[in-house]
């Protein structure tokens, strides 16, 4: 596996795990791990962490050419 191949499926892994943590606040769905209820800010958190590793393994992709 080259480093742009790799780069671009992390970008994409981490770019639909940053839509399903938007989906779960649009929609409220409820994330309940083993009996805790997970808070909405913690999607937040989610949503910038996982944006910013797609972006960059999208920004690493781009520069592996």
């Amino acid at each position: 596996m080259t480093q742009e191949s790799f780069s671009v499926t992390a970008g994409v892994m981490f770019l639909i795990i940053a839509i399903f943590h938007v989906l779960r606040i649009i929609i409220g769905w409820d994330a309940i791990i083993g009996g805790w209820a997970v808070p909405s800010w913690v999607s937040w958190l989610a949503i910038i962490v996982a944006g910013y590793l797609a972006y960059e393994g999208f920004r690493l992709a781009k520069k592996a050419r």
